[in-house]
């Protein structure tokens, strides 16, 4: 007596088998490898022709800080420069003056290799600070970035060129944005 199943049935299933595999073998569709994902402490900001990548702040003191950040030129013909970088006129962080950053077309600038721009002010490692990159095309990035300590990988990174004025006071306009001198 022979007890293998019918060639139909071997077949049928093989064939539910294969259709089944990807369905069971995948997550469906809206794959997370097909998501953009950056694995950084920072944030970033996409809207503009420049893409500010990984933006953050890192403070090896309370009060002081480099901000830092990866810039990405998206234009191909036009050469953009940050002109300035603010925290609302209501904060008390300060911007040490810098000269403008070009950001040529195409390219990219990272700003933690000690192009980093000092602030100073009420903050510390773990609270994250409302700021705005002002660029020479009119376009602005507003972020809410991290203040992370200067451990581990951001060891050494709060470098940045500059010192920030003195806090404002009550009793003075608060300015916290600079523009390059």
């Amino acid at each position: 007596m022979d007890r293998r199943p019918p060639r139909r049935k071997l077949a049928l299933l093989v064939g539910a088998l294969v259709l089944a595999v990807p369905g069971l073998g995948a997550c469906g569709f809206n794959y997370a490898t097909d998501r953009e994902y950056t694995p950084t402490a920072g944030v970033n900001d996409k809207s503009g022709a420049v893409d500010v990548l990984n933006a953050l702040i890192v403070s090896s003191t309370e009060g002081s800080g480099t901000f830092s950040a990866t810039l990405s030129n998206n234009s191909s013909t036009d050469t953009i420069s940050l002109d300035a970088l603010s925290f609302g006129s209501n904060s008390t962080v300060q911007v040490a003056s810098f000269a403008p950053i070009q950001v040529k077309p195409n390219t990219v600038v990272n700003l933690s290799d000690g192009q980093g721009v000092k602030v100073s002010g009420s903050f510390k490692t773990g609270d994250f600070l409302s700021l705005s990159l002002e660029f020479d095309n009119g376009e602005t990035a507003d972020m809410d970035v991290p203040v992370l300590a200067d451990t581990y990988e951001y060891k050494d990174l709060d470098n940045g060129t500059g010192s920030p004025s003195p806090a404002a006071t009550t009793s003075e306009s608060p300015s916290a944005s600079l523009s390059p001198s």
